[in-house]
């Protein structure tokens, strides 16, 4: 790699072309960064102190110097958006002194149309796409192409390049502009030329150094230049036309982060962890580079990713073919539980696969709903959810593919657990749903339950039948007792006193006759949860609660739980483990060693009903989702291996230490001894801690 300090317009002028890889973002500056950069300009060009203006990095992978016959170009892989903007300017400055007088061409030495044309924008002895000094990728190269050439550009072509060359275009028409100045500020750009040599130095981790200038780029371009930069053009091309570029497609309209979800969940399920938010590029080099050791090919991997890609995009981006699916997959979105989505990619591919049908993918997607929403309606914390379904696959028979999800859900414990009817229909009485995130998604399908004909509830606003003013009228008062200021502060929210109506404004606090009798009121009413509101004569507690109950029947029916005997549930949770006990632990045997093992077996299994103990050949385990702390038994002490980062963990003492990039047993990236005469307490919080991240971390 060689860097130096160097005039922009002596290096655009040296290059024989410059090319966006086609694998590179589309030119992207807007009309800050644009106007950014001309006042730099203009600065420059005005300040006779300042000699250069520095203006970032060009980073690009030289031709091969042993085929320099071939006129191969010089790849761009960053710096590109600066290269591209002072082109533009280049091109519009060549527009604006065309425009005067045979004698004023040439405000500033070397700065005449002819010598900016054939200097810095085209190669004069060349034809085709090879004149031009800057090719740019996707829609862009033709606009750029267009530009230069002095042509009109294609009706069809949508680009930033034709938008900021009129920006510039414009601030060149400004009749106060001394041209000169522009001349010299466009001569004093200074960059730093990053030239790397082909086969010798690594483009990926130069780019990765030097993308801290410039628009930040997203973990989906870092991705994708970390895939295709180190192949061959024709690799490259070929590779982003099959595989990249469909992607891109399926995502159009989406988030940068939709995205990153998606890779997320995919490395979920290639790796088995979960790698968090800010750390997904990371985790895919890793992965990519673990396949790499395996001998597999980067085609393989974009193939990988971009079918798994399309199953993301049916699942949670509406791509789904088939209606009914449809369907579940948007009652899915309305429940916000993104964490389900490693466990349904998998389905989906055995969906795919044709493992499953159609009808068994539906009533797994069902079964998932079910319990996101149950749990929501609960009010139990969603903290490890993601990690319930990052492993729930590998609980899965395909021989009993259906049987073996439902006992899974079945059988998840304590705050894993698929709530009861009896909890489910306890948490819909008596809960706040007004305040409730997902309110509207409950009463649409409430509504909607036992339909043919569905009704768009977003034609209707939440109406309260029970009035929110504190100050109710006489009518109400009475009607709910002398307690009613209790009563309406225990019942307004919950479902028995919530409804839709399209008449809210005309609604407003009157008596329940009156919201009865009106027109437009709950006896015309055509929705279905107001059915039965026009044969009462009043609205009390005794209604509020029947209506709930009406209500929550129907809730269990639509989000139910699935029924499956006890003895198959107990079927499947039985596991092959190898068969080990604390007799194989010599270390543990002998007293007092046995007792202090014994009594941390007890206060930790007492952490959470779910937590499980494992002896194993070289150490004991002790998991919940997965290990979350390891007992290596040694002469001395017992070592404990706790499955959690040092900088997460709080330990005043300092007496826990990081193993997380050295040789050691057990699963934790930190480690801690334990003896007879260690504070027992303080250990046992660290070992918590421990719990507590596995439960609560992204």
């Amino acid at each position: 790699m060689k860097a130096v300090d160097s005039h922009l317009l002596t290096l655009l002028k040296a290059s024989n072309q410059f090319v966006v890889p086609i694998y590179q973002r589309l030119y992207s500056w807007q009309d800050s960064e644009c106007e950014q950069l001309w006042l730099d300009v203009v600065r420059a060009g005005t300040d006779d102190k300042l000699g250069a203006h520095f203006t970032g990095s060009i980073v690009y992978i030289a031709r091969d110097q042993r085929t320099n016959t071939s006129a191969e170009p010089d790849l761009i892989i960053d710096g590109q958006q600066r290269v591209t903007t002072v082109t533009l300017i280049l091109a519009a400055l060549v527009r604006a002194l065309e425009k005067r007088p045979d004698g004023q061409r040439e405000p500033w030495d070397g700065f005449s149309p002819k010598k900016i044309r054939n200097r810095y924008l085209t190669n004069d002895d060349e034809e085709g796409e090879r004149q031009y000094k800057l090719i740019l990728s996707q829609s862009d190269k033709d606009a750029l192409i267009s530009i230069v050439a002095g042509a009109d550009p294609a009706g069809d072509v949508v680009s930033r390049v034709l938008s900021n060359f009129a920006f510039f275009q414009q601030k060149l028409a400004n009749p106060n502009l001394d041209l000169a100045v522009v001349c010299r500020g466009l001569d004093k750009l200074v960059v730093v030329d990053v030239k790397l040599e082909r086969g010798t130095d690594n483009p990926q981790l130069v780019f990765e150094a030097m993308n801290s200038t410039g628009k930040k780029l997203s973990q989906a371009d870092l991705i994708r230049n970390y895939v295709l930069m180190d192949l061959s053009p024709k690799e490259q091309d070929m590779l982003y036309t099959r595989y990249w570029r469909p992607m891109e497609l399926e995502f159009a309209g989406a988030s940068d982060e939709q995205f990153d979800e998606f890779v997320r969940h995919y490395l979920t399920i290639a790796t088995g962890e979960i790698p968090r938010l800010d750390d997904i590029y990371e985790a895919f080099k890793k992965h990519a580079t673990a396949l790499e050791q395996r001998d597999e090919t980067t085609q393989a991997l974009v193939i990988e990713l971009r079918q798994y890609a399309r199953r993301y995009c049916a699942i949670a981006l509406g791509r789904e073919s088939d209606a009914r699916l449809r369907r579940a997959f948007q009652d899915l979105d309305q429940v916000k539980a993104d964490v389900v989505y490693p466990f349904l990619l998998e389905a989906y591919t055995d969906y795919e696969l044709e493992t499953i049908s159609r009808d068994e993918m539906y009533e797994i997607v069902q079964m998932v709903i079910s319990y996101v929403f149950r749990r929501a309606v609960c009010r139990i914390p969603t903290n490890s959810l993601n990690k319930t379904f990052a492993g729930f696959s590998s609980t899965i028979r395909k021989d009993r593919y259906l049987e073996s999800v439902k006992a899974h859900f079945v059988g998840l414990k304590s705050y894993r657990s698929f709530p009861s009817d009896a909890e489910f229909r306890s948490a819909l009485v008596s809960t706040d749903l007004y305040n409730f995130r997902r309110r509207s998604y409950l009463l649409r399908l409430l509504e909607n339950h036992g339909r043919k004909e569905h009704v768009t509830i977003e034609d209707y606003t939440i109406e309260h039948i029970l009035p929110q003013n504190e100050n109710l009228s006489r009518e109400w008062r009475e009607a709910l007792g002398p307690d009613w200021q209790e009563i309406q502060q225990k019942y307004l929210h919950t479902l028995g006193n919530l409804t839709l109506t399209g008449y809210n404004s005309e609604y407003s606090d009157h008596p329940f006759a009156k919201k009865r009798d009106m027109e437009g009121g709950f006896k015309d009413s055509p929705l279905r949860l107001n059915r039965g509101l026009g044969k009462l004569d009043e609205w009390n507690v005794d209604e509020i609660e029947l209506r709930a109950h009406t209500l929550a029947n129907d809730a269990l029916f639509i989000w139910s739980r699935p029924e499956i005997p006890d003895s198959v549930v107990a079927e499947f949770q039985q596991r092959e483990v190898a068969d080990f006990s604390i007799e194989d632990h010599p270390y543990l045997l002998s007293s007092p060693r046995r007792q202090l093992f014994e009594r941390f077996s007890a206060e930790t299994l007492a952490l959470d009903p779910s937590i499980s103990r494992q002896f194993l050949k070289l150490y004991v385990a002790f998991k919940a989702e997965t290990n979350f702390v390891d007992i290596i038994p040694q002469k001395a002490r017992m070592l404990l291996s706790l499955n959690i980062p040092m900088e997460n963990l709080r330990d005043e003492r300092g007496l826990a230490f990081d193993v997380s990039n050295k040789g050691h047993w057990g699963n934790g990236l930190s480690e801690v001894g334990m003896d007879e005469d260690a504070d027992f307490s303080y250990i046992l919080g660290l070992v918590r801690q421990a719990f507590e991240y596995q439960m609560g971390g992204d």
